[in-house]
């Protein structure tokens, strides 16, 4: 059962029955699953902090990144009619301008501002990751122009929703690899048995997790 609450409009409690059901419902599942991503960034700074120390900060960010995404969506079901309609790249900034007209051009220049500082972040990273898979053969620098590189292909060829889905998929299948090797190195079989299923739901997401929009 999908719950909407259209405040803005007068109409009340708004329900209507799921669109998705069985295994559809559970790939789709799998698409959101992905939503709290990245933080992968301090994996890269060993030289600068202690392993102890950059694990406790991934841990951190995702607690706190999943509070916002939780504190974000909750309020927003206040003013989702779930009617069928077009989905646009814009209609979450159009959402935004049925609250308060001030929160329009305040969520654009959030949304700049985070995807610019993301941008930096995971390209820094991809680039010591190739290096690091590598083993320097592909230096930092001439990774960073690869990803420049295919940035641009993907952004000249696909839209913003097939981007998310590329993006979504491929972190689904890192996080799977990780959780393999995470899974080949534990000490015990609880921890062994954990990481593998971590790496069993990673290539599943990457196979069959679908898109919301």
């Amino acid at each position: 059962m999908a719950l909407g609450t259209d405040m803005l409009d007068g109409q009340g409690v708004i329900l209507s029955p799921a669109t998705e059901t069985g295994p559809a419902a559970l790939f789709l599942v799998f698409g959101l699953i992905v939503t709290v991503q990245g933080f992968e960034t301090v994996r890269y700074m060993g030289a600068e902090y202690a392993p102890a120390l950059r694990i406790r900060a991934m841990h951190m960010a995702l607690l706190i990144a999943t509070l916002i995404y939780m504190a974000y969506l909750l309020p927003l079901s206040l003013i989702f009619t779930p009617a069928p309609q077009a989905v646009i790249e814009t209609a979450i900034i159009d959402m935004m301008g049925r609250l308060a007209p001030i929160l329009a051009p305040l969520l654009m220049i959030a949304a700049l501002s985070a995807q610019f500082s993301a941008a930096l972040a995971d390209t820094g990273g991809s680039g010591g990751l190739l290096a690091e898979l590598t083993r320097d053969r592909i230096g930092a620098r001439h990774g960073y122009v690869i990803l420049g590189a295919v940035a641009l292909i993907l952004t000249w060829v696909g839209d913003v929703f097939s981007i998310i889905g590329y993006a979504s998929r491929a972190f689904a299948f890192y996080y799977a690899l990780q959780a393999a090797i995470a899974a080949a190195g534990a000490g015990n079989w609880p921890k062994r048995l954990f990481f593998f299923a971590m790496a069993l739901l990673g290539g599943a997401i990457t196979l069959f997790g679908t898109s919301g929009e």
